[in-house]
């Protein structure tokens, strides 16, 4: 097993008042000599809008772009014709695909934190898709729930991608060991809230770990603990 640390004391930083962005990646402005991606994750941010502000329309092409809301109200609205609200505990994805222009704003009364997630995609210039899922922390109480997958299905987020996004949320201490498919595949671990420990390397409230070259790693949470797990090719062969 290989590993690598993505520390919230290393985290690139863009603050322009209505946005505070983290990045874990090269990203905008933010320029990491040897952190330029994960496998076919490109981009990672922990970001933070200020009530009233937001993303103006702007485009994309061939990227798949997952956004989970941690906390706050957003809109989404694009050029697909889609116009929804998005709340704590839910997860949209974009295929962006031949092209699409969408927004976000933050139209609640308090800040708005959402991971902001890029992955490559399997296959190029697809037709543009959105999709939209609610998934309650209660409702993932000591489990690790799917929440995006490249095998389509009623109950998570479909990527056009060999990947899957889960959330993890332990109210007790425990430890569970996550699966994987080995060849060609790597897992970027990301603690919201609590301590959890992986492959005996303790992580604290924003930190990262990457690993690859196994098909199994041990994650010890302890009570409070909530996480994300990405698994994803290392490339597109």
């Amino acid at each position: 097993m290989k590993s690598q640390l993505f520390l919230k004391s290393d985290r690139g930083l863009k603050d322009i008042g209505w946005l505070k962005s983290n990045f874990y990646f090269s990203f905008s402005e933010y320029y990491h000599p040897v952190r330029s991606a994960f496998g076919t994750l490109v981009a990672f941010n922990d970001d933070h809008v200020q009530a009233g502000k937001g993303f103006g329309i702007h485009p994309h092409t061939n990227m798949e772009i997952i956004s989970v809301l941690l906390k706050g109200k957003m809109n989404h609205i694009d050029t697909m014709g889609y116009k929804t609200i998005i709340e704590a505990g839910d997860v949209q994805i974009m295929s962006a695909g031949t092209g699409l222009k969408h927004e976000e704003y933050n139209i609640g009364e308090d800040e708005v934190n959402f991971l902001q997630i890029w992955i490559e995609p399997k296959l190029q210039n697809i037709p543009p898709r959105y999709q939209q899922r609610s998934f309650p922390k209660e409702n993932r109480k000591n489990q690790l729930k799917t929440i995006v997958s490249g095998d389509e299905g009623p109950k998570h987020c479909w990527i056009n991608q060999n990947s899957r996004l889960s959330l993890g949320y332990f109210d007790t201490a425990q430890e569970i060991v996550y699966q994987f498919q080995p060849v060609n595949k790597c897992l970027f671990i990301f603690l919201l809230e609590g301590k959890i420990r992986v492959n005996g390397t303790d992580l604290s409230p924003r930190d990262g770990i990457g690993i690859w070259e196994t098909d199994s790693v041990p994650i010890h949470c302890e009570a409070g603990s909530e996480f994300l797990i990405i698994e994803t090719p290392i490339n597109q062969k």
